[in-house]
């Protein structure tokens, strides 16, 4: 916890943390709103495609017609969800990243504090007291290094994920696309 001399650096510590807390907030009303933008899109997109698809199959003149049309309009269903999908996860990740880097800057800002206060400390402390600063020094690089290590794991697992998540959508459009044309082919 770091002393205040003067009013000014309280003042000054306090403006920084309404900053930060803004700075949260105005990223959370934005993803809320790409949420809600995307979620409205889908929503008339799906309403209208749903109306075009009834009245393509109602107009069907024969029940192979009406089997080929159905499996004409399952790919672009799949396609859609998958798309949706793939934005919600890029929101998602977007804020995701967003407060990391937030959270990131704090901890740089915490440590740069921790390490001028130790500093002071040590000038001001009794004869022999340095080996205690040494110490707390040694603890809080060891902390830092612990952090960067899980931080750079989790965005490799993030990576991975974001990969495998790819993977699977490709996998699942190539499969509906596949089963489609089988479907459709059958129908004819």
């Amino acid at each position: 916890m770091k002393m205040f001399a003067t009013p000014e650096q309280f003042a000054a510590a306090n403006k920084t943390n309404v900053e930060t807390l803004l700075t949260l907030a105005n990223n959370a009303f934005a993803s809320t709103e790409r949420f809600a933008a995307l979620n409205l899109n889908t929503a008339r997109s799906i309403l209208e495609d749903g109306l075009a698809n009834s009245k393509a199959l109602l107009g069907a003149k024969d029940a192979q017609e009406f089997l080929g049309l159905q499996a004409a309009l399952v790919q672009p269903l799949v396609e859609k969800a998958v798309a949706y999908n793939r934005s919600v996860y890029e929101i998602a990740s977007q804020g995701q990243e967003e407060v990391s880097k937030l959270v990131e800057a704090q901890i740089a800002e915490l440590n740069k504090n921790v390490a001028a206060a130790l500093d002071k400390a040590a000038k001001s402390a009794p004869a022999g007291s340095d080996v205690a600063v040494a110490a707390v020094k040694s603890a809080i690089a060891a902390a830092n290094s612990a952090y960067d290590s899980v931080s750079k794991a989790a965005k490799q697992v993030a990576e991975i994920a974001e990969a495998n998540v790819a993977a699977a959508t490709n996998a699942t459009v190539k499969a509906v696309s596949a089963t489609a044309k089988t479907a459709s082919k059958k129908a004819a």
